[in-house]
């Protein structure tokens, strides 16, 4: 019962106080035994995931909402209709310990309420799910806003974005091909019992056919692999950086292409990684002294670029846009409770922003590589489009045939190759 306790506080931490999940999560599971964390992210993860279905669900088996103090035993009801529909926990076990929960969440009162619903819902699930269903952003788990984004910009596409979206995502594997090869690093993976295979969009790639810890990994600690989406990590090889240059990673944190940069050309002048997060730019270093790889790490605002760095211009920068990360949902379910509709406006007037103040650090003849974890076309074709338009100094390098002026850039969908989604479009200098 501790345990749907936390779930219900850690909800009710992401939605009534907009704290992201991964800053909540970690210390909710110090509070609960060590066999029961995995349980919690469980329920905490797939009661976001799921959330539109679950307070519809609410909705129909109680006339008014519980509100205010009593806004934690919602989330607990909600915690509580996760397991009996998404989970093989036993319903009666269940039902017990979500009940029992109430108690030490200080709300004795209300235990009669609660066991009430979750015993309704298990006798008229059906009927509940199948009205509440017919609406399309109820499910597939969205917000309305979101939903009515994706089926403008995707017409044939939105219903398979959303149900990835849903997916438990995969684990990908980023080999350090400084240490040894792919099919090295695949062989050490099956002598450590670990199933994975080659991922077909980059060498470096590794997919494996099951999460596990990162302890696990062959030397993981020493760097000679590291956890990175399979999406990602097609920015080292897009960017496409040469011995002797000079490369920017621009929003760096937390360091994964800054240090796969690195490692793909190990004889380049030097790497600036920067980034406005002070806390997590901490994360950028730790990944390079895990590796062994050194970079400049400044803290600073991408948009003022001569703050930080009046010393001359790159030959390639890496721009990793702030955005919605509409395309990493399935690992981030609390992205869609967390955004907004208008955030999408301001993220596309900071992009636009940091584009241009970043096109002035570049020499004539060097590489721009802009890169979201976006799929709204907001901030990614139409962003890249106006800029070209904009600015005659900047021509599109075509990433694949359909790859114009007019429609730029690859977009990449949640689920595509089991990567995640994410956008990229190359720019030279004239």
């Amino acid at each position: 019962m501790k345990t749907r306790a936390q779930a219900a506080l850690v909800i009710q931490q992401v939605l009534d106080q907009g704290q992201s999940l991964s800053a909540v999560l970690p210390a909710a599971q110090e509070k609960v035994a060590p066999r029961d964390r995995a349980l919690l992210q469980e329920l905490c993860y797939g009661t976001l995931r799921w959330l539109p279905r679950l307070d519809a669900a609410v909705g129909e088996m109680m006339d008014k909402p519980l509100k205010n103090k009593s806004r934690i035993f919602h989330y607990l009801i909600l915690v509580g209709l996760y397991q009996l529909i998404y989970t093989r926990i036993p319903a009666h076990a269940a039902v017990a310990e979500t009940v029992n929960a109430v108690k030490l969440l200080k709300g004795t009162s209300l235990r009669g309420l609660i066991n009430g619903v979750l015993r309704n819902f298990q006798r008229s699930a059906e009927v509940i799910l199948l009205r509440i269903d017919r609406v399309p952003s109820i499910r597939l788990g969205h917000p309305e806003w979101l939903t009515k984004r994706l089926r403008q910009a995707y017409p044939d596409e939105w219903e398979f974005i959303m149900e990835a979206n849903n997916q438990r995502p995969p684990m990908w594997i980023r080999n350090n091909s400084q240490r040894q090869s792919r099919e090295q690093m695949l062989v050490r993976m099956a002598e450590a019992g670990i199933n994975a295979m080659a991922g077909e969009e980059g060498e470096d790639c590794i997919l494996l056919e099951r999460p596990c810890d990162v302890t696990k990994l062959p030397g993981f600690e020493a760097g000679d692999c590291s956890v990175q989406d399979g999406a990602a990590q097609q920015a080292a090889a897009l960017l496409d950086p040469q011995p002797g240059e000079w490369v920017l990673d621009a929003c760096a944190a937390p360091g994964g292409k800054t240090a796969h940069l690195l490692e793909r050309q190990p004889a380049l002048a030097g790497v600036v990684a920067v980034d406005a997060d002070d806390n997590r730019l901490k994360r950028v270093q730790e990944n390079l002294d895990r590796i062994g790889l050194t970079a400049k790490v400044i803290h600073g605002d991408a948009s003022t670029p001569d703050l930080w760095w009046p010393e001359g211009q790159f030959d390639r920068i890496l721009l990793d846009a702030p955005c919605s990360a509409t395309g990493v949902i399935r690992r981030h379910p609390d992205i869609k409770w967390l955004r907004r509709d208008q955030d999408i406006r301001e993220l596309a007037e900071l992009q636009h922003r940091i584009l241009g103040a970043l096109w002035s650090k570049l020499k004539s003849g060097g590489t721009l590589l802009y890169a979201t974890c976006s799929v709204l076309p907001e901030e990614n074709r139409d962003q890249i489009r106006a800029f070209l338009a904009a600015t005659p100094d900047a021509t599109l390098v075509p990433l694949h045939a359909q790859d114009t002026p007019e429609c730029p850039g690859r977009q990449f969908l949640p689920g595509e190759a089991e990567m995640d989604g994410f956008y990229y479009a190359k720019l030279i200098k004239r």
